[in-house]
């Protein structure tokens, strides 16, 4: 019996240190939890410092026609902007500005009016001059004698005290307003008759399509002025962009004929086209509006039909 327990101990035993030297091997399973490092993108960061001083990287299969529409900008003007002797030989990785070289200034100008708070603490020292006219032997003295001084001195002491705060005023007053008021009073129309076929869906149509027949009038939606009239960019045909205030400008795109010049003055219900299927599968007008080179929905510029 002896035997037989001695050898049913040592089978445990063996057992044990069998089950323990296999625990290791699970050791890997820590492993797979460790995060894994995520690579840098500085080209990203780059890029963005870019956009935020009115610069833009260009990249393959881009026209300065279609920047110019992305950013809300003339075409000429980038020309312009960037000394560009031949607008149809861009590159891509070049740098170009996008926005007036001017915009820059302008956020200067800004923060520098935040500082006249500091100059409206200057008024309060015209009292040290009243403190220094009497002798200051007294404090307790001081009231009665600024109501001395003020019988006198009374009226030329409070417009001066009034004239300090009145620029302080004027100056914060310019700096604040913007221009969106002129968008306000724009008045639309729609750019021509028929059927909208396509609505407006953020990333895949960025305006409404309106079917048509082939010749059938397009007029400007609102007055502006003709920025672009051509067919530089791919996808759009014969294009016309007029442009209605320094952020929104309306684009007008597959038509037949072009009747209206760049640089030319529209009014609202003028005739700028005539409707037609360039680089299109059928007869329409692919209508967009655009506030600061976004696209944005029309129906919320349009009267309802």
């Amino acid at each position: 019996m002896t035997n037989k327990s001695s050898l049913l101990v040592l089978s445990i035993s063996l057992a044990l240190l069998s089950a323990c030297s296999t625990t290791p091997n699970q050791a890997p399973v820590v492993e797979r939890n460790a995060p894994l490092p995520k690579p840098s993108t500085p080209s990203e960061d780059a890029q963005k410092g870019r956009d935020e001083r009115g610069l833009y990287t260009v990249k393959k299969g881009d026209t300065l026609i279609r920047i110019a529409l992305e950013y809300g900008q003339n075409y000429r003007d980038l020309v312009a902007w960037n000394n560009l002797a031949n607008p149809n030989d861009i590159k891509v990785d070049q740098v170009l500005r996008v926005l007036p070289p001017d915009a820059g200034a302008a956020g200067v100008q800004t923060s520098a009016i935040v500082m006249p708070p500091a100059e409206s603490k200057l008024p309060p020292a015209p009292p040290l001059p009243r403190k220094s006219g009497p002798k200051a032997d007294k404090r307790p003295y001081s009231d009665a004698v600024l109501a001395d001084l003020q019988r006198p001195e009374g009226d030329n002491g409070k417009p001066a005290a009034a004239a300090a705060p009145a620029p302080a005023v004027v100056a914060s007053v310019p700096a604040a307003p913007a221009a969106p008021a002129d968008d306000e009073k724009l008045s639309w129309m729609w750019p021509s008759e028929g059927r909208v076929i396509a609505t407006f869906d953020e990333g895949k149509n960025k305006g409404v399509d309106i079917a048509g027949r082939a010749g059938q009038q397009v007029v400007a939606a609102g007055a502006g002025k003709v920025m672009y009239a051509g067919s530089g960019i791919r996808g759009y045909g014969n294009l016309v962009i007029v442009k209605h205030s320094n952020s929104l400008l309306s684009a007008y795109a597959h038509n037949r004929s072009i009747v209206v010049k760049e640089g030319q003055s529209v009014n609202k219900g003028q005739m700028i086209a005539e409707m037609g299927d360039s680089d299109a599968d059928a007869v329409k007008l692919h209508f967009e509006i655009r506030q600061q080179g976004k696209p944005v929905d029309p129906s919320k510029f349009l009267p309802n039909r």
